[in-house]
């Protein structure tokens, strides 16, 4: 089978966990026999040092020519007083747009290897397994219009800012039925997080989720206010299944899980819905650490299972990258945000090179049992 991917490292740890990633995607691709076609471009804040802006049309060419999209992270703190338009995330929000990605997949599972890790105790914590399904491209973080006031520079206090959240009753069908064909092939349970007794973009939410629904008579529905889902989480993290939520609540959402499981650098994501796929740890560019080789690759390197689940439909590949990371964390490696104190890390690289090995041996015993 051909595997098209664009690959965007981007800024910070980008290029460090990408890296890795595709090391392992080439060991999949070599070991099940797959044809490999990588191409590799700028977005962020790289994009903007090279060309002046943050995705540039060649990036914009070759996403879309290609079958999915393996991106790093963006984010420079040089680029903070830029202009909107000219700061890294930009080129994020864009690159959204431009694939047509509206349904954003966040995965949240509690590793038993990695008990110690997560702040909540272990009876707690224990058989969480989450899926949250963002809803991508709407929402405040694109409604129109937005501003802040000028006319009122340099007067202390005078300034007003304002932001826009508009969902309509077809951008939420969509991103819910993502979610209730997902929850099929999971525990068939729903939770739809929203903020109805304040919001009339929840309430239109609410009303749209609830009535389709009744095209999904085996999926269990229900509904929490974003702060009690937030509350619940901590109390009881194994009790969900798939989270439906609008685009700055499952931001929020998702990155708590990430502490709920232990570390953010656990977390992969999926955004998928137009013609190419976009696959991408949940992390930050995290500059304080960039180009150390510490930083956690695992997020990345779920993110490649989730390309190859969703874009390339290969369930078998996608499990034995799952596996890889399982047996990992199983025998003691540890990048320095999942360690404890005095316990032995690994670097960026050799996490990685763990991971790929175990996929390059598990395709070859898969080959002679095959044969």
């Amino acid at each position: 089978m051909r595997l098209s991917v664009t690959s965007l490292p981007g800024d910070g740890i980008g290029p460090e966990v990408t890296s890795q990633a595709i090391c392992v995607l080439e060991e999949v691709a070599g070991g099940f026999g797959h044809d490999l076609e990588l191409d590799e471009k700028e977005i962020g804040g790289v994009a903007l040092e090279k060309f002046g802006n943050p995705l540039p049309d060649a990036t914009i060419q070759a996403c879309l020519a290609s079958q999915a999209v393996l991106l790093g992270a963006v984010g420079s703190p040089a680029f903070d007083h830029n202009p909107r338009e000219l700061r890294p995330e930009a080129g994020l929000l864009r690159l959204r747009q431009e694939l047509g990605a509206f349904a954003n997949l966040r995965p949240a599972v509690f590793y038993p290897a990695l008990a110690a890790c997560s702040p909540l105790r272990e009876e707690i914590v224990k058989g969480t397994d989450i899926l949250i399904v963002r809803e991508l491209l709407g929402g405040l973080y694109f409604g129109q219009p937005r501003s802040i006031d000028t006319e009122n520079d340099g007067v202390p206090g005078a300034r007003q800012a304002v932001n826009t959240m508009r969902y309509s009753e077809p951008e939420i069908e969509r991103i819910a039925r993502v979610a209730f064909q997902l929850a099929r092939t999971r525990r068939r349970r729903v939770l739809s997080v929203d903020k109805s007794n304040v919001l009339e973009c929840s309430r239109l939410w609410r009303e749209v989720v609830t009535r389709l629904a009744r095209d999904f008579p085996d999926v269990q529905l229900s509904h929490m206010y974003v702060d009690s889902a937030a509350m619940t989480l901590v109390l009881k993290p194994a009790e969900f299944d798939v989270i439906l939520t609008e685009n700055m609540f499952g931001d929020i959402l998702s990155d708590q899980v990430g502490g709920v499981v232990g570390s953010l650098g656990l977390l992969a994501s999926a955004s998928i819905g137009g013609p190419v796929g976009l696959y991408e740890p949940v992390h930050g560019s995290a500059p304080d650490i960039a180009g150390q080789n510490v930083a956690n690759p695992l997020g990345a390197i779920l993110s490649v299972a989730l390309m190859l689940r969703h874009t390339f439909h290969l369930p078998k590949e996608a499990e034995c990258v799952e596996a890889g990371v399982i047996s990992t964390l199983m025998g003691g490696f540890r990048t320095r945000d999942l360690a404890r104190s005095g316990e032995r890390t690994v670097s960026t690289e050799e996490m990685g090179s763990q991971i790929a090995e175990f996929v390059r041996l598990a395709a070859h015993s898969n080959n002679r049992a095959a044969s």
